[in-house]
């Protein structure tokens, strides 16, 4: 079906952004802005036909301005954290600010989730754009960045990132929607069920830098790779919930590597990645402050996050996938994420 769009309203120095509905037969309806490449909403219908919206977020654009829970955006140049901001390429080292304690997170103080993006309609097709110029939030290079989003009449969402550098520098793509398959204001996603294809995940400090390991998940609180509840997974996790990398035993677009399911609905949302691994967050640090759409103040636990993409600190660390994109090559990365219900 085509795509349309309507105004969402203007940024604070006077840019107008626009909101994008993609639709399919089946009465599935995914909303994005060109402000942040966010997803601000995706409605789905449950085992009886009714339609929720699973993703949290705000009405207006001012809530994404502020950013402070990084709601549906396209996370970069680099999602999730890098310790102390610095890191060494090429014998260059380089100094990111610092804008979660001592460490770099999601891009710094306006990464890519608080930038406008070009946006092009190509039949069921939209393409976001953006040029980060060279020294943006103290990242080296020029980097050419497109995000394309695609509804099918499967009820899958795809989703592909490219790039491309002038000079080399880290890159880690990824979209930060928080989901609750029983619907943007349903509570707590405790009720959810889930699994997670990997035998292995990322211990990480008290910071939430990794240590070094990819470490086993049998018998710990992260073997997720039978469908488990989250309520007593979240009650066991240290910090009060999961906020941790897993890596996916067979990262491809042909199999999905995760599966989520809300058994009150019987909505049910099948992640497939070409990524090394996903950033799974219970949203612990969802505190009910913020005002979400319809007056909803968002609780802890009220939504989850499933960033797929490299490890945390890859940078870094030399056992993790290679996260540095050079002059000549061209990043190239994509997510499914299948509803059904």
């Amino acid at each position: 079906m085509p795509i349309t769009q309507e105004d969402f309203g203007h940024t604070k120095d006077g840019r107008l952004v626009v909101r994008y509905s993609l639709s399919n037969k089946n009465g599935m309806v995914v909303k994005i802005i060109n402000f942040g490449a966010a997803v601000t909403s995706i409605e789905v219908p449950d085992r009886a036909g009714n339609i929720a919206d699973v993703v949290l977020g705000y009405d207006k654009l001012e809530g994404y301005e502020t950013g402070a829970f990084y709601h549906g955006i396209v996370v970069g140049r680099v999602a999730n954290r890098i310790a102390k901001g610095r890191f060494v390429i090429d014998g260059k080292e380089y100094q990111l600010e610092t804008n979660n304690g001592p460490n770099h997170l999601h891009g710094g103080f306006k990464g890519f989730g608080l930038m406008l993006w070009n946006a092009t309609v190509e039949g069921s097709t939209l393409k976001l754009t953006r040029v980060s110029p060279d020294g943006e939030q103290c990242y080296p290079g020029e980097m050419t960045v497109e995000v394309r989003y695609e509804l099918t009449d499967e009820n899958i969402l795809n989703v592909v990132y490219s790039a491309v550098t002038t000079a080399p520098t880290p890159i880690n793509l990824t979209n930060h929607s928080y989901f609750n398959l029983a619907g943007h204001n349903g509570d707590t996603i405790k009720q959810h069920q889930i699994s997670i294809d990997a035998d292995r995940y990322i211990p990480v400090s008290d910071e939430l830098i990794p240590i070094g390991e990819m470490a086993p998940v049998k018998d710990t609180v992260f073997d997720l790779r039978e469908q488990v509840e989250l309520a007593d997974r979240i009650r066991d996790a240290p910090g009060g919930g999961i906020d941790h990398s897993f890596c996916l035993n067979v990262p491809s677009l042909d199999k999905p590597s995760i599966k989520l399911v809300d058994p009150a609905t019987g909505r049910s949302l099948e992640v497939s990645t070409t990524q090394p691994g996903v950033h799974f967050y219970t949203g612990n640090f969802l505190d009910g402050s913020e005002v979400g759409k319809k007056d909803i103040f968002y609780p802890k636990h009220g939504g989850l996050c499933l960033e797929t993409g490299n490890f945390p600190d890859a940078i870094n660390q030399d056992n993790f996938p290679n996260a540095i994109l050079r002059p000549g090559e061209k990043y190239l990365q994509a997510t499914s994420f299948k509803f059904s219900w």
